[in-house]
């Protein structure tokens, strides 16, 4: 969907504080746990349950449509309504849905299109219990806020907000409202990531003091979208933007398997650098006439992104971002402790005293098929539980179990696996990084957008 006027919307709230700049200077505002809330705590909220889960979709382009079919598949769901600027999305989706649905579910599924401010007009008029939102970035701060101001629960893709000052927009409306924001950061239910989740909360590495995390992931064939489609939009942030854009796919496990945010410690402050911006502006001149779009734009964003995050403990978190050099998929997935070590890409374990019957020392790996013997001991049992449910959904299946988990705590009346602060931490690091590049390297510290409260937010727990 298109750029909708995120200063003007925010100006209106009574909630910003302040006027939305795309600058990286918002990562100084001296934003943090003396900022005062006269609303309720969300980190451990569980909402009145819902029997059955109205839900509307904005934004069936991309990452909207498997949303919206696993949605659909789950009794007890019922699509009322799907917005996206192009009518041939929004008609195609709801005919989808109405096949995927039996005679009762999603057979009155209304459409908006054909103007960027339909989804507005789709909130007031349906009233859905719960938004999905799956828009270019600049638009999930503003829609998420409205559809809690509707009395929508939000569930917005990855990054949550672009800068600081819409985290706290959505923080101080979610806490108003009483209602759920969560990113759906799908990476958290890959079973490896859960695995890892297992055994860091059963003791297998000891006490975690250092992870390390990533998003390298070659897109620029995403470049040959150019009217319609992510690379339209996400072409130009990679022109004007310095620093990790994309940090959560890899940050939201780690932060997880560390408990940060919840009792046990939290995000303090990083320091970012960025490596020379070359590959994106060689791959226009090779692939683009000297006069087309691409080839006039000025690409400032660095093409490896390397951020330290340093915790209140004074753990690590080293986190990178490369969406263009020519390399292999990686999410790095590694969480270091006192007795071992985890990794990912390829999954592999070492454990002080070596695994039982497998290694004599944490100087081997046990990987490829060793691993078998882990996962048998080790898999989490939501994996178990939801592996043949969801195998066949996005991603390996992690995209449906989300979807799944989604609808069962709704529906049971249980809090979320991500709350409404995680998602802002983990999506503080672009802007923060974006402020540290800027300034040579120069630490920025983490708003603390529970206020003090992550002391006493409860670990996620080893869901069965």
């Amino acid at each position: 969907m298109k750029k909708i006027d995120r200063r003007n919307f925010l100006r209106k709230t009574s909630l910003a504080g302040a006027a939305i700049s795309m600058s990286p200077i918002l990562a100084n505002s001296p934003l943090g746990s003396e900022r005062p809330s006269l609303h309720s705590y969300m980190g451990d909220f569980a909402a009145p349950k819902l029997a059955t889960i109205r839900a509307a979709f904005i934004g069936v382009g991309a990452r909207g449509p498997g949303h919206l079919q696993f949605f659909a598949s789950l009794p007890g769901t019922e699509i009322v309504a799907i917005s996206d600027l192009y009518e041939d999305l929004a008609t195609k989706w709801a005919g989808k849905a109405k096949e995927i649905g039996n005679e009762k579910q999603h057979q009155n599924i209304k459409t908006y299109f054909g103007d960027e401010n339909a989804w507005k007009t789709m909130l007031k008029e349906v009233k859905p219990d719960i938004v999905f939102i799956a828009t270019n970035w600049k638009n999930h701060a503003p829609m998420a806020i409205e559809a809690m101001q509707e009395g929508a629960h939000a569930f917005v893709e990855v990054p949550i907000a672009l800068s600081l000052d819409e985290m706290w927009a959505i923080v101080d409306t979610s806490e108003k409202t009483q209602k759920h924001c969560m990113m759906m950061e799908n990476v958290n239910y890959s079973r490896d990531e859960l695995l890892f989740l297992n055994m860091c909360r059963q003791g297998a590495i000891g006490e975690p003091l250092h992870a390390e995390a990533a998003y390298i992931h070659e897109l620029r064939f995403q470049m040959e979208e150019q009217k319609r489609g992510t690379g339209s939009w996400r072409t130009h942030h990679y022109a004007h933007r310095n620093g990790n854009l994309y940090p959560t796919h890899g940050l939201g496990p780690v932060a997880q398997y560390m408990n940060l945010a919840r009792t046990d410690d939290n995000f303090s402050s990083l320091v970012s650098f960025s490596s020379p911006a070359m590959g994106r502006k060689m791959y226009a001149e090779k692939n683009y006439a000297s006069d087309h779009k691409w080839n006039q734009l000025d690409y400032k964003g660095g093409d490896m992104n390397t951020t330290i995050i340093k915790t209140n403990l004074g753990k690590t978190v080293m986190v990178q971002w490369d969406e263009t050099s020519p390399r292999p998929y990686s999410r790095l997935n590694l969480i270091q402790g006192t007795k071992g070590i985890l990794a990912g890409f390829p999954t592999r374990v070492a454990l002080e005293g070596g695994v039982e019957g497998i290694t004599e020392n944490h100087h081997s790996w046990v990987q490829g098929e060793q691993l078998a013997a882990l996962y048998e001991k080790y898999d989490h049992p939501l994996y178990t539980r939801l592996n043949e449910a969801t195998k066949d959904t996005g991603h390996g299946g992690m995209d449906g179990m989300m979807m799944y988990r989604i609808v069962e705590c709704l529906q049971k009346g249980l809090p979320l696996d991500q709350n409404v602060y995680e998602g802002c931490y983990w999506s503080a690091v672009s802007p923060l990084s974006e402020a540290s590049v800027a300034q040579g390297g120069s630490p920025q510290p983490f708003p603390d957008f529970t206020r003090g409260n992550w002391k006493n937010t409860k670990p996620l727990e080893i869901i069965s």
